[in-house]
This record gives structure tokens, sequence and C-alpha cells, in this order.
């Protein structure tokens, strides 16, 4: 069972325990509960109470009269609706947060990146000088405005191409505020509104440009500045991370304001002094799911899993307490908690669980909470009973910032994306793929992203990842500079060259909008077309389950990319709506959305895609080891030849 479900040898062990004593998680819970096929497909439609109508068989409409295709592009115009939501919510709440650290209203909080703040000041046309804390207020109100335009665009949209502006207003689907486009959505979504499958999902990619370059874009921004702008740090992920002999929290959600506190309080000399007169070490902190990459990338703080980990690591019995804020937060926590000593304590007030300890985080009382959750995790120590702890971790580099991956190709003084640029057309990168998104349990856990991951990288792919399939990869090395031997030796000498890993964390699911910027950076540095579209890069979303990702793949699409899901697909019943996403969105927006189970398939696709936006750029045909006979990768293979039958003017044996 252990082997089928999880690749992981962390969760394997874990598994067995909780076989042995009978305990459900989402592993066991996906084997009883199969997925009905007739709403995994899209054919279910319950808009109405005159349904819910299922579209199978000889029936070909509802009672309405609605056809299969309207009925599948609205189930899955509202799972974008509903993922737009999530992260645009989730950007709102940071805007809060920095105009009530603006105004003295914030415990804890501090403007810990002034230089991004006055950037983002003079992008939004406000004058960038002045005191950091009056500018801030004055940033965070204008940001507050493009949640709520009525008219007109967000102000982000001025960071794309310019060719993909002009083709978002000739197509009438440059957003206006996030919550102006969801709410027309759901409205044309509610029974007897919108019913052509086309022209409702003309405006789910409007409602998902909204999230990426909009409500996810300015959490992103607001998050470094408050926070700091990532840059590379060196940590560890997978269960080994917890620690039998210290008070281990664990933080899992997507809001990173109460884990930046909580990380100040962990290290408080008088909490770290009450946890050893409790018996423990000290105070161990890790991560689950988002907030996870969140605290990893700004303190170095290890990861103890992604999406399916969380009921794990209560399972090891190691852990004092977990807390949990909004989004991929499962239920089934607080039953498991229950058979262990963990204190399972809610902290958004838009979310509770039955059976939880609410704690509710306000800004103003920020530090005070923290401090105070911290203690409850340290009273809770002796608590403890059977620990068991999978001996498992990797290391890790995480941390690539937009802002970094463009200093890191020529410092300070130099930054650019000339270097990447050359390198794709010269052949030594093929290509470059984001892998993003989440763990489903109706899969192997992170089989997918591993699979993918692997693949792409032997074929000289740059990958950037971010949120579950960041910490996924992550777990089986491939975040770290020791996995070279599965490396093509075209994309390993550029790597080495660098001084970069072949796959590059780029942070939280939020945070996919950083890709948004790079791919951007990389049209504006010339030789690769003028548009996101023209680019050799690939989307892909191995393990999907939430509806974030549909619509972070949406965005995506709308921007120009070519994009590729695994797991199942959510439109299937409807040939109408597999051919607009297929056929219809190529020849509008350029993009193209598709969903691929058979991951080999799901390869090919994306190298395909890859491959053809080269030969349509006029670029040299990639020819793998082409540049891996030269360089670092020969110095390797002379240093095998033996002292005394080497030269030093050629990378031949010298001759007997």
């Amino acid at each position: 069972m252990a082997e089928v479900r999880s690749k992981d040898p962390a969760a394997q062990e874990l598994l067995r325990v909780g076989q042995e004593r009978g305990l459900s998680t989402a592993f066991f819970r996906a084997e009883e509960i199969k997925p009905c096929p007739i709403g995994a497909s899209g054919a279910c439609c319950r808009m109405c109470a005159m349904g819910p109508c299922r579209l199978v068989g000889r029936t070909t409409a509802g009672v309405c009269g609605a056809t299969l295709g309207t009925v599948v592009a609205r189930n899955f115009a509202r799972m974008v609706a509903g993922g737009a939501s999530a992260h645009s919510d989730h950007g709102r709440s940071m805007v809060m947060t920095l105009l009530a650290a603006a105004r003295g209203g914030a415990q804890g909080y501090e403007i810990k990146d002034e230089a991004k703040l006055r950037v983002i000041a003079a992008e939004l046309g406000i004058e960038p000088s002045g005191p950091a804390k009056p500018l801030a207020e004055k940033v965070a109100l204008r940001l507050l405005e493009d949640f709520g335009r009525q008219a007109g665009e967000i102000a982000y949209l001025k960071r794309a191409p310019a060719r993909r502006q002009r083709l978002w207003r000739e197509l009438g689907i440059a957003p206006r505020g996030v919550d102006r486009e969801v709410v027309e959505l759901m409205h044309r979504t509610h029974t007897g509104v919108d019913q052509e499958a086309s022209h409702i999902l003309k405006q789910t990619m409007r409602t998902a440009l909204a999230d990426g370059w909009g409500g996810s874009m300015i959490g992103t921004d607001v998050s470094d500045i408050l926070f700091g702008t990532p840059g590379p740090v060196a940590s560890a992920t997978n269960l080994g991370v917890l620690k039998e002999d210290e008070v281990n929290i664990v933080i899992h959600g997507h809001e990173p304001t109460l884990a930046e506190m909580v990380v100040l309080a962990s290290q408080d000399p008088e909490l770290v002094a009450y946890a050893k007169e409790k018996g423990a070490k000290g105070i161990n902190l890790a991560g689950i799911c988002c907030t996870a990459n969140e605290v990893l990338m700004r303190h170095g703080v290890a990861p103890a899993g992604n999406f399916l980990h969380q009921e794990l690591a209560i399972m090891t019995g190691a852990v004092e307490a977990m807390l949990v804020d909004v989004q991929c937060i499962m239920e089934g926590l607080a039953t498991i908690a229950d058979s262990f000593h963990t204190l399972l304590i809610t902290t958004s007030p838009k979310a509770k669980i039955r059976g939880a300890t609410h704690i509710e985080f306000e800004e103003e009382h920020a530090y005070d909470i923290a401090k105070r959750i911290v203690r409850m995790a340290v009273d809770n120590f002796p608590n403890r009973r059977e620990v068991y702890i999978p001996q498992v971790q990797e290391g890790l580099i995480a941390g690539f910032s937009h802002e970094y991956v463009n200093y890191m190709q020529g410092g300070t003084f130099r930054a650019s994306f000339r270097p990447l640029n050359d390198a794709i057309m010269q052949g030594r990168i093929r290509g470059v793929a984001g892998v993003v998104g989440c763990n489903n349990a109706c899969v192997v856990q992170d089989f997918g992203i591993t699979k993918v991951i692997e693949d792409l990288i032997a074929n000289d792919v740059l990958v950037v990842a971010t949120g579950c399939a960041a910490i996924g990869g992550a777990k089986y090395g491939y975040l770290a500079p020791e996995i070279w031997d599965k490396v093509g030796d075209n994309l390993r000498e550029v790597c080495e060259a660098v001084g970069v890993p072949p796959v590059l964390h780029m942070g939280s699911c939020v945070d996919n909008s950083r890709i948004l910027t790079v791919l951007t950076q990389m049209v504006e540095e010339g030789g690769l077309g003028d548009d996101i579209s023209d680019l050799p890069v690939v989307g892909i979303c191995p393990e999907w389950m939430s509806e974030k990702a549909l619509s972070i793949g949406t965005y995506f699409v709308a921007s120009g990319l070519y994009v590729l899901f695994g797991v199942r697909s959510p439109v299937s019943a409807s040939e109408e709506v597999v051919e607009v996403m297929t056929e219809e969105w190529p020849k509008t927006v350029g993009g193209a959305l598709e969903f691929e189970p058979d991951y080999d398939r799901l390869i090919g696709k994306a190298l395909s895609q890859i491959d053809q936006k080269r030969d349509a750029l006029g670029l040299e045909e990639y020819r793998p080891g082409r540049y891996g006979a030269s360089g670092d990768r020969l110095f390797r293979e002379w240093l095998k030849i033996p002292p005394e039958k080497r030269s030093l003017y050629s990378r031949k044996p010298v001759e007997a």
C-alpha cells in the first residue's frame, strides 16, 4: 500500500505505521473514495435546484437545456474563479499588513526591502523619495485600488511585453480589478446567463489574468517589501528535519504574516531558555506547503514536506504544535491530532476547524500572539508519547527571486538576462519549463513531479519550480547541485558556470508571478521574439488538485504559454471545450491548455513544443551533447587519466 501511494521513503514508513494503528489519512481515503467520473470530467451541473443534471449517455442537455459545452465551461470557470479568489485574497491580506505597518499598527513588522518599495512606488506613479513608512502607506493604498477597480486596467499589466498588452486590449480581456472579474464570472456562470462555452472561457482568462498579473503579483511584491526579497539559501527538506530533542512547531498554509513572527519568537532568548527548562534542547521550526516556501526562502526554515505530508508530520509524534491559516489545510488534521499530543491551532479569521484551538491573528498584536503560540508548544513538549521520525532528508538551495536571477547573470553592475538568452539561442539550454502546483492523493505522491523534472533536465531544459512541486523535487535532491549526474551535458555546463542548480526554486504558489516577470525580462532582453508566446518555454503542473492550479495555468495560457496538466482533465466530457483550449486559444492568445495524465506523453509534448518554438525563432536545431564534450566535463574525464599519461596541452592521453 505505502509504496503504491507515495514515492517518498519517509511517507512510506509513516504510512505503514498508520496502517498498523488504523489511522485515516488522505492516502487511505483516496483508496476508499473513488472520484465520481461524471463530476471529474465536468459533465455534472448543479447550478440550480432542477438538477444536479448528469450529462452522460443519451442525456445531452440539462433540464434548462444547457449543453455539455456550456456545463463543462461553467464548471471550469468557477474553479478558476475560486483559485483566483484564494490567491488574490492572500495578496489583499499582504497589502493590509503593509498598510498597518506603515501606520504603526502592526507589531513587529518592518520595511525590510526599502529599495523594492521605492521601485514599485515609481512604477505606480508615486514619487519614490521621502521616509519609507509614509511612502509604504501611499503604495498600499494605491495597490488596494486594483482589487476593486471597476474600469480601466490593473497597474501591473504594464509589466507585460508591449505586444502582449496590445493583444489583451484587442481581445477585451485586459483585467480590471480582480474582485470585479471574479464577481462577473460567477454571475455569467449562474444558471440562465452566459451559455456559450467560448465566451465563458474568455472571461475565465480575464479573471485568471487579474490573479496572475494582479493579486498574486501584488502579494509577492508586498511580501518582499515587508520580509525581504529572497536570495539563495541552503537548507534541507523532508520529515527528517523534525528533531527528537527539540520543541517542533510546524507552520502550514499560505500567508506568511504570522509565520514571520513565529520565526522571530522561536529565537527569543526567553522562550529558548523556557524550552530548555521543559527538557528540550531548543525550538525547531519546520514548514508544510507554501508557508514553508515563504519562510524557507527568507530564513532557511526547513520544509517538512509538501501538501500530502501534513498528516504524516503529526504522525511522527514529534510535533508539539501545527499552526494553520488558509488554503490546502485538510480537515482530517484534527482527527490525526486527536491520536497524538499535537496542538492543532487555526489562526485565520477566515478559517476554523472543528476540534482545533483557534487563536486569531491580529496585526496589532502579531508578535505577542506568536510568543503565546510558541509558549503553548513548549508547554506541550513534556506530553510527548512515542516518537517516530523517519531519518530521511535532502539538501536544497532555494530562494531564486526574479531579482536574483537577473543579478546572478552579471552581478550588480551588469545584471541582465543576456547570458540566459544567449545560452538558449546557442542551444546550450534547449528551453525553460515551469514545474509548479500541488500533490494529489489520487496519484503516487511526487512520482509525476520527479519524473517530469528528471526528464526535462536530462534534455537540457532549465526548470523553475514553485509551491509543492518545488518541495517535491527538493525531497529527491533535484534542487541541489549534487544532482549533476542526472543533468544534460549542455545544461550542466551553463549551471556550473553560473553556479546554480538545474532546478531553480522561485517560491510559493503565489510566486508564480515571479515566473511571469522572468519571462517578460527574457523578451525584453531580445533575441527570442517580442512576446512571451515566442519563447521556447512551457508550463507543467504534474500533480494538480487545487482550483488555484487551474487559475495559474489559465493565466499562463492567456500570457502566451503552452501549459500541460497531469492527473486528469476536468473538461474531458466536452469536445467543444477541449477544442477551445487546444485549438482556439493558440490562435487568439498564443497559448494552449492541455491535460495529459500519461507522463511520458506529457514530456514528449513539452519537448516538442519547445523545439517548435526554437524552430519558429530560426534558432539552431537542438543537439544534445553538442557543447558537453568541452569545458568542465572534458576536464573531469582528463583527471581520470593516470597522471603519467596526461598531456598538459591536450585532453587526450599521451600515446605510449
